[in-house]
């Protein structure tokens, strides 16, 4: 039997995630982590992206976080998201309309535009559609 580690994923809305897995990897801010059972502990922010927890047969399933924080002790991992949604339940369509949304926001500059927040649209609609082409290739469509 593999050694597991138990995971909890949350939102503001709601508990998306809690169950057991050998692996997790996680999109902190230096960049993409993985945990597995007994990692050190651990205190990181999270940027938009994808969530990947494998269970004990190898099955990863996928979630879409646009950005949190992930507490990682020897025994549990918590990623507490902004929001959170499990990949396949992701719309591409709003994502898509989301990026362009943002793309045209960047692109015309006034005195009150906001970069910053146009910024994080597109990081995360952006997220969000590389979350969808990872479980589309992960399903062979």
């Amino acid at each position: 039997m593999a050694m597991t580690i138990h995971v909890d994923i949350v939102s503001a809305e709601r508990g998306i995630f809690s169950g057991t897995a050998t692996m997790v990897f996680a999109p902190a801010e230096m960049g993409e982590v993985g945990i597995a059972p007994r990692h050190a502990p651990l205190l990181s922010r999270l940027k938009p992206g994808q969530v990947r927890v494998r269970d004990e047969h190898g099955e990863e399933e996928m979630f879409y976080i646009s950005g949190g924080m992930l507490e990682v002790q020897p025994h549990a991992v918590t990623v507490l998201a902004d929001t959170a949604e499990r990949a396949h339940d992701l719309d591409e369509a709003q994502a898509l309309e989301a990026k362009k949304r943002a793309e045209q926001m960047l692109a015309d500059k006034r005195s009150d535009f906001d970069f910053a927040k146009a910024q994080a649209e597109l990081a995360e609609a952006v997220a969000q559609l590389q979350t969808i082409q990872k479980l589309r290739k992960k399903l062979g469509r």
